[in-house]
């Protein structure tokens, strides 16, 4: 009985997956698609990294005690949002 229970329900299995990559190909072509797989690549690696130096940066001010520098916070939040906008671009 729990066999036939989908554990997600709302996400695609296999010949959904196959549906939506075949239409990813017929909008994109078969010439783009290494270029569209590598940017998203790279994009998702800057994200990545982007999100470890604000980890580090929490972790430092942490291991600080809390500095009451609210502009070095400023500038780190600044550079996630530019690291996110730019990776959405790259999209």
């Amino acid at each position: 009985m729990l066999d036939s229970i989908p554990l997600f329900p709302g996400l695609p299995g296999g010949p959904e997956l196959l549906i939506v990559l075949l239409i990813i190909v017929l909008l994109f072509g078969a010439n783009k698609l290494p270029q569209l797989a590598r940017s998203s690549g790279q994009a998702m690696g800057e994200f990545r990294r982007g999100r470890e130096e604000i980890e580090d940066e929490l972790k430092k001010g942490a291991e600080e005690g809390g500095s009451d520098d609210d502009e070095e916070e400023d500038e780190a939040e600044a550079e996630a949002e530019a690291t996110e906008t730019e990776a959405e671009n790259k999209q």
